[in-house]
């Protein structure tokens, strides 16, 4: 049997006929770039999130920095990031010209609050006026600390920009993420949850302000063509990505169930594999579960049987951002974040997409049961 990681051809067979007929309205239409199939988007992933306000962007990456920008980040300015994430999330504050500060996960992948809360403790008030915000990531698709996060942002005064990529449809306490924080970034990269047929993202807020400032920054700093307010970029989502995400937007909660199912059938079937460690999932929380990701010792050597029989997987991530070389003039050392240079050497991403099949999830879990039965 051949497991794939992902299967976007089988969900895009699935739903065939809405998606050729959404993209050929774009083409008849010639609007290529915003136009009605991303307002129209625009419009559904605001409800969806009970957001006031959404803005189709370019990527999850453009929606990150267009977020920092909008919200006043700029050179000389300190955000914190956690080290255990995309280094999307940290270019974002670079981007800027702030400089990223690292802060150590915890055991659910996600930034440690303790350690933020040691962190903040320990800074000069001379670093702190430096400080301006803080990123916390929803790695996966678990919701961060955000009761504590959101404690901590507001005692010292700090922007607080929720990274979304993963976590489509996750709740905190029963509210989306993207709406806990002053704004929400999302990803629509084609693997995601709700995927483009491209690069695509978006922001939420119910900030009229900075939702005003960000739709002002994403089209070249005009309100009306060629009228330039202020020097701006270009963040704008195609209309076919705007079209694609539209229909998508009617399947993306039964999609998130399926994969909750999924997850569960993992956790459950793996349950007796004392040698691998499954998800957790904190109480109060909606997993979307972008990633199923399990701990193993021997992570390199399971991944390597797997794919041997036909099971890809994949590493989310493998070098955590303090010990990548971009970030080496930060002066960071290998040991400065232990839990996470410990998970990066047992972190195995299994296959997890809707359309993953119960007999598809045993073949892939009795894999794993015979891998350690022959290292007894």
């Amino acid at each position: 049997m051949i497991v794939p990681f992902v299967d976007l051809k089988t969900q895009y067979q699935n739903i065939k006929p809405e998606i050729d007929l959404a993209i050929q309205e774009v083409l008849d239409s010639a609007a290529f770039i915003m136009g009605p199939k991303v307002k129209e988007f625009e419009e559904g992933f605001a409800r969806l999130h009970e957001a006031a306000y959404c803005i189709g962007t370019s990527s999850g990456t453009d929606s990150l920095h267009l977020a920092l920008w909008a919200a006043g980040i700029q050179p000389g300015d300190k955000v914190i990031v956690p080290v255990n994430t995309f280094i999307a999330t940290a270019e974002a504050v670079s981007l800027c010209g702030a400089e990223p500060v690292f802060i150590d996960c915890d055991d659910y992948y996600n930034l440690d609050v303790s350690k933020l809360r040691q962190k903040l403790s320990a800074m000069s008030a001379k670093e702190r006026t430096r400080l301006r915000g803080i990123i916390p990531v929803h790695l996966y698709g678990q919701p961060a600390d955000m009761d504590e996060i959101m404690a901590l942002a507001k005692e010292y005064n700090l922007l607080l920009v929720e990274d979304c990529a993963q976590a489509h449809c996750a709740r905190f306490n029963g509210q989306p993420v993207g709406t806990l924080g002053l704004v929400g970034c999302f990803s629509f990269y084609p693997g995601k949850n709700l995927g483009a047929y491209g690069e695509a993202g978006a922001v939420i807020t119910n900030d009229r302000r900075l939702y005003e400032a960000m739709r002002l920054i994403h089209d070249h700093g005009a309100p009306v063509r060629y009228q330039h307010d202020v020097v701006g970029h270009n963040y704008r989502m195609e209309g076919i990505q705007g079209a694609v995400l539209a229909v998508k937007l009617n399947y993306i909660s039964a999609w998130t169930r399926m994969r909750q199912e999924n997850a569960n059938l993992y956790s459950q079937w793996l349950q007796d594999v004392t040698e691998v460690t499954v998800p957790r999932i904190k109480s109060g929380r909606t997993h979307s579960f972008h990633l199923y990701v399990i701990r193993v010792k021997e992570r390199d050597a399971l991944m390597k049987y797997l794919a041997d029989h036909g099971i890809s997987t994949g590493l989310h991530y493998p070098v955590p951002l303090h010990l990548q070389k971009a970030y080496a003039h930060l002066g960071y050392q290998r040991g400065d974040f232990p839990v996470a240079e410990k998970m990066a050497k047992e972190i195995l991403s299994l296959p997890m997409y809707p359309e993953l099949t119960e007999e598809q999830i045993r073949f892939v879990v009795d894999q794993i049961k015979n891998f350690f039965a022959s290292r007894r």
